[in-house]
C-alpha cells in the first residue's frame, strides 16, 4: 500500500467512525472511548450517507474531537514560526477545512466493517489505543489511536494506519508545497485557498 493510499485510509477512517459517536468524556479508560467511538461510528459510514451530511459531520468531528490546534500546527513544522497571529490564525482555520474536505468523500468504502480493539499503552502524556478494522473485502487494518486527556475530555492528536502517521504525512506535503514555492511560508495560504475554491480539495501526496 503506498504511503498517499495509507494517509487516506487513516484519516477516513478515524473521521469516519467519529462521525456520528456521542462524547465520551465520562469514559475512565482510553480504550473504552476509542471502543465506543468505533462501535457507534462504523455503522454510520455506508454510502447511503449523503455528502452534505457526511461534510457537516465531518467538520463538527473534527472541530470537536481531534487537538486541531496541535496537529495544524505539528503539519506545518518549523515554517508555524514564520507566520504572523493572524497567518496563523487562517492557517488553522484553511487547514480544518481543507482536511474535511479532502477525506469526507473516502468514508463510505468504510462502511459495514467491524471494529476491535486490541490493546493499548501509555507514551508520556498520551495513550495509543490499538485496534484493527476488519473489512468485508480487504485485509485488516491495523489502527493506532493516540489520545489524551485535554480541556476536560479526550482529544485524538494523531491516527496512525499500518504504522504511517496522518499529521505526519500532511507535514511532508505541506513541507513540499512550501519548496515548491520558493520556500516562503506564506505560501501555504495561498495553495489551500486556492484547493478550497476549487470543487474538492484533492487528497494530499506524498513525494
Amino acid at each position: 500500500m503506498s504511503r498517499r493510499v495509507v494517509s487516506i485510509a487513516a484519516a477516513a477512517i478515524a473521521f469516519g467512525l467519529l462521525a456520528a459517536a456521542p462524547r465520551c468524556e465520562a469514559a475512565a479508560d482510553p480504550r473504552v472511548f476509542v471502543n465506543q467511538l468505533g462501535d457507534q461510528g462504523i455503522e454510520t459510514l455506508g454510502a447511503n450517507i449523503p455528502p452534505e451530511q457526511r461534510l457537516a459531520r465531518f467538520r463538527e468531528l473534527f472541530r470537536t474531537d481531534f487537538d486541531v490546534t496541535g496537529i495544524g500546527r505539528f503539519a506545518i513544522g518549523r515554517y508555524w514560526a514564520a507566520l504572523n497571529p493572524d497567518q496563523q490564525q487562517e492557517f488553522l482555520h484553511l487547514y480544518q477545512e481543507y482536511t474535511v474536505q479532502a477525506y469526507a468523500d473516502k468514508l463510505g468504502q468504510y462502511g459495514g466493517a467491524q471494529f476491535q480493539v486490541t490493546g493499548a499503552e501509555n507514551m508520556g502524556d498520551e495513550t495509543v489505543v490499538h485496534s484493527a478494522v476488519i473489512r468485508q473485502n480487504g485485509a485488516p487494518v491495523q489502527m493506532d489511536w493516540h489520545v489524551m486527556q485535554k480541556d476536560g475530555g479526550y482529544k485524538v492528536t494523531d491516527v496512525f494506519v499500518d504504522r504511517v502517521s496522518m499529521k505526519v504525512t500532511q507535514r511532508d506535503e505541506f513541507a513540499k508545497i512550501i519548496q515548491n514555492n520558493g520556500g516562503q511560508p506564506a505560501a501555504i495560504l495561498a495553495v489551500l485557498r486556492q484547493q478550497l475554491h476549487s470543487e474538492k480539495a484533492p487528497a494530499p501526496t506524498t513525494h
